[in-house]
């Protein structure tokens, strides 16, 4: 069985588009894309089949492939602008959609189109306050066909038709978002980079392999005019700048994902952020003995009180015979007697002197 050429799978795609089988059409789109990789036109109709089936991430990157390849083909920027405009990247679609009516000036479609770009703009930036955007213009997709759009639900995160074959991941500041894709040894020449407001596009195109499409919508919208991309040796560099200073809790957008302000600190008071930690923290312990030691030489006693707190300082600084008078002294008369003479009291028993008036008695146990 002889192989079908780029032109029959062509052929074959178009019947399966007219006829509704719009998967059937972007699988043999894309079987005549691998036979002739450099045809616009395969891009640009297999752009307008993800359209029908509101893969419009894919129909993105397909219509910047067109335009890549042939810059002058109007349909692929009414297809891209239209994809665009579903995922409510306005002033992309606006942007494409003006360069395809330059190219086709007499193409009402793309003077419609634009027109509901301009009011969704309008909208968004706060200068139509009075017309809910349930009034505005409705939105349908690119008109190159008599088909209707199937009541399909959109869904949330399109999946490629091409397995990712490449690991990537992100992390962010408050004023960007680095994604890494690790892509080892790819020359720069075989990578394309699209910016949106709220889409990444990228396409590796490696001879002789798959080539490889990543094109999620983004968590939030950024700035495509500040947004770049650099090849590395072992990997692919892009840095999105954002809108806002939000913290983004996916890379893809998510509508149940709320997203937060973040703090931001300019000018030379930025820091770095501290973490808690589990480490104890060493205590002076010959700091803190100081400290108590000036604290009880400062602290003013009355009565007995100061008594006792003179008879300590005396005991602490007396040599051994000193305190062993004043211990045995002590205790021998019942605590009416201390002496500091070891010589007087240390060969004879010390009897107890009582203050005048009172006397001393014997307890029994």
């Amino acid at each position: 069985m002889a192989t079908e050429s780029s032109f029959d799978l062509e052929q074959k795609a178009k019947e399966a588009f007219i006829d509704d089988h719009f998967e059937l059409a972007v699988d043999l789109y894309t079987q005549a894309i691998a036979i002739s990789p450099a045809n616009p036109e395969l891009f640009a109709d297999r752009a307008q089949a993800n359209l029908k089936l509101r893969d419009f991430t894919q129909a993105v990157a397909d219509a910047n492939k067109a335009i890549e390849l042939d810059n002058s083909m109007p349909k692929a920027y009414l297809r891209k602008g239209s994809a665009c405009f579903e995922l409510e990247e306005y002033q992309t679609a606006k942007a494409a959609l003006e360069k395809g009516a330059s190219l086709a000036p007499s193409d009402a479609r793309f003077t419609s189109l634009i027109r509901k770009c301009e009011e969704r703009v309008a909208v968004e930036s706060g200068e139509v306050l009075n017309q809910p955007p349930e009034k505005l213009t409705p939105c349908a997709a690119s008109k190159d066909s008599n088909q209707s759009l199937p009541k399909v639900p959109k869904p949330e995160a399109p999946i490629s038709t091409v397995k990712p074959k490449y690991r990537h991941e992100f992390y962010q500041k408050p004023e960007e978002v680095v994604v890494t894709i690790f892509a080892k040894g790819i020359p720069a020449s075989d990578v394309s980079v699209d910016f949106g407001e709220q889409i990444l596009s990228v396409t590796i195109n490696v001879p002789g392999e798959d080539a490889y499409h990543f094109q999620p919508r983004l968590f939030g919208k950024i700035k495509p005019e500040k947004c770049r991309y650099e090849v590395l040796l072992t990997k692919i560099e892009i840095r999105l700048a954002k809108v806002e200073a939000v913290n983004w809790v996916s890379l893809e957008f998510s509508s149940s994902a709320i997203p937060r302000k973040l703090n931001v600190v300019s000018g030379n008071a930025a820091q770095r952020p501290t973490y808690p930690s589990s480490k104890p923290k060493r205590v002076d312990w010959d700091k803190l003995e100081a400290q108590v030691k000036k604290e009880e030489k400062d602290e003013k006693l009355d009565g007995d009180a100061a008594l006792n707190k003179l008879f300590q300082d005396i005991y602490k600084d007396a040599d051994e015979d000193t305190r062993r008078a004043m211990s045995k002294s002590f205790v021998e008369s019942n605590g009416t007697v201390l002496s500091t003479n070891w010589k007087e009291v240390g060969s004879k028993k010390v009897e107890g002197s009582p203050p005048d008036g009172m006397e001393m008695k014997k307890w029994e146990f």
